[in-house]
């Protein structure tokens, strides 16, 4: 089978709700990740022939094509396509995946795939909330999906809580996970392990170039003393990803684009996997997501030299180490969501990006990294650092 190769994986750091990223419109914000990709490979922006955009809140300034939009706000010329896709927190995982499919069947050569979000401006179920205040519509539940699985919603915060009960974790052990996340990203900023990923973004003049999300203050005491979100529960607004505003990007391209460029890949694409499962618990689909990766390249979890598991609530990974057996030693190495931030479509490269220049940091191999998703999917993707 052909080869995928990632040439280079850029994101810029991420912004608080309402921070640093505040004032940029997400398609501009988007737009400084594809230059930043031609001018960091130096390859010619026509060649690119097409560009995958992850993005979840696909309403007000996200609307109209946001993968389009970034485009038009880039360096690219117009001549370039791209579209939009939504796999939930996995938008812009699967982005590398459909761009790495692309390459592998020769249907292209040069792609794109990449990711954006703005929190702050295009807020978290805004484009369902804004219907229902217009009275227009149901919602996305329909009645027959109600009757098959007996609840009126999908929540992922509920999700969370059946997974903390699953595995029997404790408020306190979500709570201790929480705070080695700031910890790893403190220790990752102040020994610059970030400096190859992270694009400078102007702000007011100054270059955006540290995570916002991340706590240098934090302690037990205080991420213990947040209240959780329903009575008697384990999850809090300090054990959970922080809402982020960000954008992401990864160039996939094939082996004959390296040759005919003159392109030197960082890693190479190993294995590509999804799966779907229970919608209601939904978050514990990277478990058997996992399973089937490794079990399609012929590999065991003790292969895998770092693995990337989206903190999007601090039971998801906490579960998938006990599943899976992994070695704690192993996973998000350098903080995860809880500490950075977790800007939905743009998390799967933003993900790939720190997971790629982690494993090369380190003189590693084998990377793995996954993603829980709304509606009960996952991806893996299993990358072989160059």
């Amino acid at each position: 089978m052909a080869e995928a190769y990632i040439i280079d994986a850029v994101r810029t750091a991420g912004g608080r709700r309402g921070g640093k990223l505040a004032g940029w419109h997400p398609a501009d914000l988007g737009g400084e990740v594809l230059n930043a990709l031609v001018d960091r490979t130096g390859v010619d922006p026509g060649a690119i022939e097409d560009v995958v955009v992850g993005c979840v809140t696909q309403g007000g300034e996200q609307a109209f094509q946001i993968g389009r939009n970034m485009v038009l706000a880039s360096k690219l010329p117009q001549s370039v396509p791209a579209v939009s896709i939504d796999r939930q927190c996995g938008s812009s995982q699967q982005a590398i995946q459909f761009a790495a499919q692309a390459v592998m069947s020769g249907t292209q050569d040069l792609v794109i795939a990449a990711g954006v979000e703005s929190m702050t401006r295009a807020p978290m179920f805004s484009n369902v909330a804004l219907y229902g205040k217009a009275g227009v519509g149901t919602g996305p539940v329909s009645p027959r999906i109600r009757e098959r699985f007996g609840v009126n919603e999908f929540s992922q915060f509920t999700g969370a809580e059946m997974i903390a009960k699953k595995y029997g974790f404790t408020k306190d052990e979500l709570d201790r996970f929480a705070l080695e996340s700031h910890r790893k990203a403190i220790a990752a900023t102040e020994a610059g392990a970030f400096g190859r990923e992270i694009i400078p973004v102007d702000v007011d003049g100054v270059p955006h170039i540290r995570d916002e999300g991340i706590r240098f203050d934090a302690t037990l005491e205080g991420i213990g003393s947040v209240k959780t979100l329903v009575e008697g529960g384990y999850i809090t607004a300090a054990n959970a990803s922080q809402v982020c505003d960000g954008s992401s990007g990864v160039l996939v391209a094939s082996e004959a684009a390296v040759k005919a460029h003159g392109l030197k890949p960082i890693a190479r694409i190993h294995n590509l996997t999804v799966t779907a499962g229970d919608p209601v618990i939904m978050l514990e689909e990277p478990i058997p997501a996992t399973e089937r990766a490794l079990k399609r390249a012929g590999m065991r979890i003790e292969d895998i030299d770092l693995y990337e598991v989206n903190e999007a609530f601090a039971p998801v990974p906490l579960a998938w180490l006990k599943a899976t057996g992994a070695d704690p030693s192993r996973l998000n190495v350098n903080g995860g969501a809880i500490a950075l931030g977790h800007p939905l479509g743009a998390s799967g490269t933003k993900l790939m990006a720190t997971l790629v220049h982690a494993l090369r940091a380190r003189g590693k191999r084998y990377g793995l990294q996954t993603m829980c998703e709304g509606g009960g999917i996952a991806n893996v993707t299993i990358v072989e650092a160059l």
